[in-house]
């Protein structure tokens, strides 16, 4: 084992697939367990029957955090980030992203409470859409926090989803 300077370790060999570890033992566990990913968007919106500042058109940077739960698969992951970012990028923040809420989302009052619901919505419904090439075992949204300032944010549950 060989150090440099800033006492560092360099790994001399790669651990190798039937060699140092068996395939099989690539999933440790059959427990479901969440994984998270957040994203970033700018839109402009403004809110009907409000006397605050929001009735007027403005802007923000808004920032969504997805958890996603799901059973490990073969390899040990339960879905993969790459799959999250493109379902967001394909799927939900077309709709978002430098656009005007109040026109390209389902009639609604655009709050934060009514965006973050939608947007569960249709991460939800792309996960269980089953046309996903890399399909994961039990997928499924299990919360979606939306920021519309860096202090402010709403957020949707998946069990305050089943209840009503």
């Amino acid at each position: 084992m060989e150090q440099n300077f800033f006492g560092f370790r360099i790994v001399e060999n790669l651990q190798e697939i039937g060699q140092d570890i068996d395939r099989k033992q690539l999933k440790y566990h059959n427990k479901r367990v969440m994984v998270s990913k957040e994203f970033t968007f700018d839109a402009a919106h403004h809110l009907h029957c409000y006397e605050e500042k929001c009735k007027n058109l403005h802007g923000h940077t808004y920032k969504v955090v997805f958890g996603i739960s799901g059973y490990v698969d073969e390899v040990g992951l339960a879905i993969d980030f790459g799959d999250i970012k493109e379902i967001w990028k394909n799927e939900i923040e077309i709709y978002l992203d430098h656009r005007y809420l109040n026109e390209t989302l389902p009639p609604m009052n655009t709050t934060a409470e009514n965006m973050v619901v939608w947007i569960f919505e249709k991460m939800e419904e792309s996960l269980q859409k089953g046309e996903r090439p890399n399909q994961y075992k039990g997928a499924r949204t299990e919360f979606v926090r939306l920021y519309e300032t860096p202090t402010s944010y709403a957020e949707m549950r998946r069990e305050w989803m089943e209840i009503e």
